[in-house]
C-alpha cells in the first residue's frame, strides 16, 4: 500500500513547531511525513497498514493537533442493525478515516477523516454493501422520510393485491373443506399451484424486487443481513414449492405440499412493516422540521434606493432588509432605525415580546409583532443562530451513546448465528420430525429465519435519540453533544456558576432605606444625577432605577471622583456625597442610624453632611432560579455554587436558594479544579455562561452552559439551555432519564423478543403442545416488533408537556 494524505495541523506558531510535529509522524512505523510551516499542512505517506487514529494521537501528543475534516452521506438500503455494524466497519477501514457513525433511523453516516476523498468513503460504503450520496448543503434540512413511505406504501398495496388470490386459495381450503373441493372439482389442484406460482413470481420481481436485490447482494458479499434472511426464508418456500409444481413424483406423497402463500406473505408483511417504520421515522424528524419551517424561503431588502423581494440564499453581508408586521426575520442582524415588539420565544422560550430599536441585535426565525424596522444582515445561512441550533439537534439525534456499542457487538455475530440456527433446525426436523418431515423442517426453518431479523435492534436506541433530542429542543434544551443525553442521567452533583446562571449578572437597585425625612424618589434623584456621570456598573444601576420612576436628573456641578470610595459633586447649591461608610465616615457624617451589616453592596448618600439615604445594590436572583435548585433537590441531585465572592456573600445566596454547598472566593481559573475534586464523589454537571467558565465546563462530566451567555462557553458545553432560564435545567433531566428509559425498553423489548420467539420459531414447543409457528406468522411478528421500537420512541414527544 502507499495511501497519501494531506491535511491542516494545527497550532503551528513557529517552525519548530512543525518540526517537533513532523517528529511525531515519523516516528511511527512506515508513515513519512513533511510538515509545512507555510502551509500549514502535513503530507503523510503511509506505506504499512496502520489505524488513521495513530496519526492523530502522535499529533496530539505535540500538542499540534489534526484539523479533521467532516463528511456527511447518505446511506440507501439500511434496514436493521447488522447493515449498520458492516456499513461502519467498511468506513473505519478506509484509510484516513478516523471515526464513522451511522444512523438507521436517520439513514445517514458522519465521517471525521484526515482528508479521505469523497469517492473513497463511497467506495467504503458499497464495499459494506450499500449505496451512498454525499450530503453538500451546508444548511441544515430536515431527514425526509416521505418519499421512502411513499414508496414503501404503493410496493406494500401490490403485493397485497398481489398476494390476496395466493392466500385465498391456499388458506381457504385448509380453514373451508368444502372451498378445497371447489377448487379440485373445477380447475383443480394443479392448475391453483400454477395461478399461485405465477402470482408469488410477480410478488418477489416487482414489490419484493429490492429486498431480494439487497438481500442476493449481501449474500454474495458474503454479508449477510435482514434482506438476506428473508431471502433466504421466503426463496426456501417458494423454490420447494415449485419444486413440487414441476416434479411432484421425487418427493413423498406427505411432503407434496406448495408453501407459495408462505413466500408471498412474508413479502407481504415486510414491505408492511417497512411503511409503517417509515411514516413513523418521519415524525421522529418532527423536532427538525419545525425548526426549519422558522426560516422564511424569501426577504424584502433594500438596494440602490428600491425595496425588492428575494431569495434568502441570494442575500449578502450587509444587505438592508426591511421587515414588515407579522414577517420572520430572516437572517441575524443589527437594527439600523425603527423599532417593533420581537417575538423571540423560538429562541428563548420566554412568551413576552422583545422591544427591539436601533443597535438591537435580531435572529433569523424570530417573529416581529407590531411595527416595522430595517436591520443590517451580518450572519448568513448556516452562520446564524437559528441554522447552527438545527446542527446542534441534528448531530444530537445522530450521535451514538454509549449503549449502543452493546448492539453493535451483538449484530456482529447475530446474522450468522442465525442462519446456522436456521440450519441446524431444518437438519433436526428433517433427521427427527413426523410426517412429512420435510414440510416441517421447512417451515421450523424459514420461520427461524424470519422471525429472527435484528430490525428492531437497530432502531431501539436511535430513534429515542431522535425523538428524546428533538423534544429537549422543543423544551428550549440543546444536547450539543448526543452523549450527554445518556450521560446526564448519571450526575449525582450539579454545580452553579453564580453571576449570570443563577442571578441576572446585572447590578440593581433592591432595597432603599431613608433617613431625615427625605422622600425616595427625592433621594434616589439626586443619587442618579451624581452618578450619571459614570460608568461604574453600580453607577448605571442607580440611573436605571431612577428611570424606572421616571425622575429627571439635575444638573451637576464641581464633580470629583474619590477612586475607591465614591463622588462628591454640587447639585443646587448643595454639596452632595455618595459613596461606601468609610469615605462618609472621614467627612464627619453621622452613621449611627445605619444597620450593622446589609446584604448586598451599600452605597450611602449625604446631602451637606447629613446622611440622606441608604441603598442596596446587589446582583438579583433570576426568577426561577429558587424551583430550579428546588426540583434538583427533590430529585435527589446534590446542589452546589461556586463563586468569586466572599464565602460569607456567597453563603448568604446559596442559603436563600437551598444549595447544599457554597465554594466562596474562588478564582476564575480554579473553578475546573473545584469540578475535579467533586468529581471524587460521582458524576458532576457544571452549569455557568462565562468565558472563565470553558474550563469548568470542559472538566465536568456534564458542560451546560446558559445559553444567554457567551459563545466560548457554549461551544465547551455538552447541553445548552437556550432561554437562560435554570428551571430549564429540569427538563435536561427529565428527557434524559426519560430517553435512557425509553432506550432500555426498546432493547430489552427488541432482545427478549428474538430469545423467546426464535425457539418458538424452531419449534420447542410443538412436543408437549403441538404448536408451530408458520412462516406468514413469524414475518408478522417480526414486522409489529420494529413497529413497537418505534412507536415506543415517539412516547418521548410527550414528555416534560
Amino acid at each position: 500500500m502507499n495511501d497519501k494524505f494531506s491535511f491542516p495541523v494545527q497550532g503551528l506558531n513557529c517552525a519548530s513547531c512543525a518540526v517537533r510535529a513532523e517528529t511525531a509522524l515519523n516516528a511511527i512505523d512506515g508513515v513519512t511525513a513533511e510538515v509545512n510551516f507555510a502551509t500549514l499542512r502535513a503530507d503523510v505517506v503511509v506505506t504499512h497498514p496502520i489505524e488513521s487514529a495513530a496519526l492523530v494521537d502522535a499529533l496530539n501528543a505535540v500538542n499540534k493537533p489534526a484539523e479533521l475534516v467532516s463528511t456527511r452521506l447518505s446511506i440507501e438500503g439500511m434496514t436493521c442493525a447488522s447493515c449498520v455494524n458492516r456499513v461502519e466497519t467498511a468506513l473505519l477501514a478506509a484509510s484516513g478515516v478516523v471515526n464513522a457513525e451511522v444512523n438507521l433511523a436517520t439513514g445517514e453516516a458522519r465521517i471525521e477523516s484526515l482528508g479521505t476523498p469523497d469517492a473513497t468513503l463511497l467506495d467504503a460504503v458499497k464495499q459494506g454493501g450499500k449505496t451512498a450520496s454525499l450530503i453538500t448543503t451546508n444548511t441544515p434540512s430536515a431527514p425526509s422520510f416521505g418519499d421512502e413511505a411513499e414508496n414503501m406504501r404503493r410496493a406494500f398495496i401490490l403485493s397485497a393485491l398481489l398476494t390476496l388470490p395466493v392466500f385465498v386459495l391456499e388458506m381457504g381450503g385448509h380453514v373451508f373443506p368444502a372451498f378445497h373441493h371447489l377448487i379440485a372439482r373445477t380447475f383443480g389442484m394443479q392448475t391453483s399451484w400454477l395461478l399461485q406460482a405465477v402470482l408469488t413470481t410477480l410478488v418477489l420481481v416487482f414489490p419484493g424486487c429490492s429486498i431480494w436485490r439487497d438481500g442476493i447482494r449481501s449474500l454474495v458479499k458474503r454479508q449477510p443481513d435482514m434482506n438476506a434472511l428473508v431471502v433466504l426464508g421466503s426463496g426456501a418456500a417458494f423454490f420447494y414449492s415449485v419444486f413440487v409444481l414441476i416434479a411432484p413424483a421425487l418427493l413423498p406423497q406427505a411432503a407434496r405440499s406448495v408453501y407459495f402463500e408462505a413466500a408471498a406473505v412474508i413479502i407481504t408483511l415486510i414491505l408492511a412493516g417497512r411503511w409503517m417504520e417509515a411514516r413513523a421515522k418521519g415524525k421522529t424528524g418532527a423536532a427538525i422540521a419545525r425548526l426549519i419551517a422558522l426560516r422564511p424561503s424569501s426577504a424584502t431588502v433594500e438596494r440602490d434606493g428600491k425595496q425588492q423581494i428575494i431569495a434568502v440564499e441570494t442575500l449578502v453581508k450587509g444587505d438592508k432588509l426591511v421587515i414588515k408586521p407579522g414577517e420572520r426575520i430572516a437572517v441575524d442582524g443589527t437594527v439600523l432605525s425603527g423599532e417593533s415588539w420581537v417575538d423571540e420565544s423560538m429562541l428563548t422560550g420566554e412568551p413576552l415580546p422583545v422591544l427591539k430599536s436601533k443597535g438591537a441585535s435580531v435572529t433569523a426565525g424570530t417573529m416581529n409583532t407590531t411595527g416595522s424596522f430595517t436591520f443590517e444582515a451580518q450572519k448568513l445561512g448556516s452562520d446564524t443562530v437559528l441554522s447552527q441550533i438545527i446542527e446542534m439537534v441534528q448531530k444530537a439525534q445522530s450521535a451514538r451513546l454509549p449503549v449502543q456499542n452493546l448492539v453493535n457487538q451483538i449484530t456482529a455475530w447475530f446474522v450468522p448465528a442465525v442462519l446456522a440456527l436456521a440450519l441446524l433446525t431444518g437438519v433436526v426436523w428433517a433427521m427427527f420430525g413426523p410426517d412429512p418431515a420435510l414440510t416441517y423442517a421447512l417451515a421450523a426453518g424459514v420461520s427461524v429465519l424470519i422471525i429472527a431479523c435484528p430490525c428492531a435492534m437497530g432502531l431501539a436506541t436511535p430513534t429515542s435519540i431522535m425523538v428524546g433530542a428533538g423534544r429537549a429542543a422543543d423544551l428550549g434544551v440543546l444536547f450539543a453533544k448526543g452523549s450527554a443525553l445518556q450521560e446526564l442521567s448519571s450526575v449525582t452533583t450539579v454545580a452553579f456558576d453564580k453571576t449570570g446562571t443563577l442571578t441576572e449578572g446585572r447590578p440593581s437597585v433592591t432595597a432603599i432605606a431613608l433617613y431625615a425625612d427625605r422622600s425616595q424618589d427625592r433621594a434616589l434623584e439626586l443619587a442618579a444625577s451624581i452618578e450619571s456621570v459614570s460608568e461604574h456598573p453600580i453607577a448605571r444601576a442607580l440611573v436605571a432605577k431612577a428611570q424606572e420612576h421616571s425622575l429627571d436628573l439635575l444638573e451637576v456641578s464641581s464633580f470629583e471622583s474619590l477612586t475607591g470610595a465614591g463622588l462628591r459633586a454640587q447639585i443646587k447649591g448643595q454639596s452632595v456625597l455618595i459613596g461606601n461608610r468609610k469615605l462618609l465616615g472621614e467627612a464627619a457624617v453621622d452613621l449611627r442610624a445605619l444597620p450593622a451589616d446589609g446584604i448586598g453592596t451599600e452605597v450611602l448618600l449625604a446631602v451637606d453632611q447629613i446622611l440622606i439615604a441608604h441603598f442596596e445594590i446587589s446582583d438579583p436572583l433570576k426568577p426561577n432560579a429558587k424551583v430550579a435548585i428546588d426540583r434538583l433537590r427533590d430529585s435527589g441531585v446534590k446542589t452546589v455554587m461556586l463563586t468569586g465572592d466572599t464565602a460569607q456573600a456567597g453563603q448568604r445566596v446559596a442559603d436563600e436558594l437551598g444549595i447544599d454547598h457554597c465554594i466562596g472566593g474562588i478564582l476564575p481559573g480554579a473553578k475546573a479544579d473545584a469540578i475535579k475534586s467533586l468529581q471524587a464523589n460521582g458524576a458532576v454537571a457544571f452549569v455557568g455562561d462565562g468565558i472563565n467558565d470553558a474550563p469548568a465546563l470542559v472538566q465536568a462530566n456534564v458542560g451546560i452552559a446558559i445559553g444567554t451567555g457567551t459563545d466560548v462557553a457554549i461551544e465547551a458545553a455538552d447541553i445548552v439551555l437556550l432561554s437562560g432560564d435554570p428551571n430549564a435545567l429540569s427538563a435536561a433531566f427529565t428527557v434524559s432519564i426519560a430517553t435512557l428509559r425509553n432506550i432500555k425498553q426498546n432493547l430489552i423489548w427488541a432482545f427478549a423478543y428474538n430469545v423467546l420467539l426464535i425457539p418458538i420459531a424452531a419449534g420447542i414447543l410443538y412436543p408437549g403442545f403441538g404448536l408451530l409457528l408458520t412462516p406468514a406468522l413469524a414475518a408478522g411478528a417480526m414486522a409489529l416488533s420494529s413497529v413497537f421500537v418505534v412507536s415506543n420512541a415517539l412516547r418521548l414527544r410527550a414528555v416534560g408537556s
